[in-house]
This record gives structure tokens, sequence and C-alpha cells, in this order.
């Protein structure tokens, strides 16, 4: 049985320089983790975090999806899972845009739990981002 992970951020902000925090590999570097990702369908890249005894510290994944600025997608592989993650961007009045993430391919409700807790501190990383 796979579970699934469905998520909503709003920022006020423009819908391209949201698209760029989540395309481009150094904006990327600031509010997630460092990597080598470039926005083409079929890039192999990775997510680099410190390793400690429970993990080796690497994400690898390959852009499935790039619909600029609307829609991007990549595998998210990682301690024997391989999940699917879609983020879809969407104008919203007031000056704001809602961020949908979709992350599916779990295994456990842990999984699930420790994805929510992750994204939602690195939104909050993203939030700072954009408010530069």
């Amino acid at each position: 049985m796979s579970l699934s992970l469905s998520l909503d951020f709003q920022y006020t902000t423009t819908i391209e320089k949201l698209w760029s925090a989540l395309t481009d590999s150094k904006q990327l570097a600031k509010w997630v983790l460092e990597n080598d990702f470039k926005p083409v369908v079929g890039h192999q890249f990775q997510f680099r975090a410190q390793p400690n005894e429970y993990w080796d510290g690497i994400i690898e994944g390959e852009v499935l999806i790039v619909e600029p600025p609307s829609r991007l997608s990549y595998s998210w592989a990682s301690g024997g899972e391989k999940h699917t993650v879609v983020w879809t961007l969407e104008e919203l009045s007031d000056g704001k845009v809602n961020l949908h993430l979709d992350q599916t391919g779990f295994s456990n409700p842990y999984g699930v739990q420790g994805a929510k807790q992750g994204w939602s501190a690195w939104c909050g990383e993203l939030e700072k981002l954009l408010s530069q």
C-alpha cells in the first residue's frame, strides 16, 4: 500500500520568483539542501545533507515534469524508498501564490509524518528566501 502527503503553502510573491526558488540550484540550496538540480526532464540529481549513523545524507532524484511556471515533478529516493514529488503553483489574489505539494510512494505513516515535518520546516525557510 502506498501512502501520500499533500500540503499547501501560500506566499506573498510572484509566481516567477517562486518558480525560480523551486528550480534554481543555488536558491534550492538556501531552503532545502545542497544539490545539482537542473529543471530538465530526465536530469538525474542529488540533494545532499550531512550524513549520520542512520542515513548517508543523499537523496537521489530524476526530473519528471517541467511546466514553467506552474508544475514541477521529480523522483525522491532515499532510505530504500522511492517517492514522487509534484509541486503545483497557482496565482491567487492579493499578490499571493499557492504552492501545492503532493508526495506519493510512502510505505508507512512514519515516513509521511517525517516528510510533513521536513517540508513544513523547509517551506518556512522558503518563505524567508522569498521575502529577501
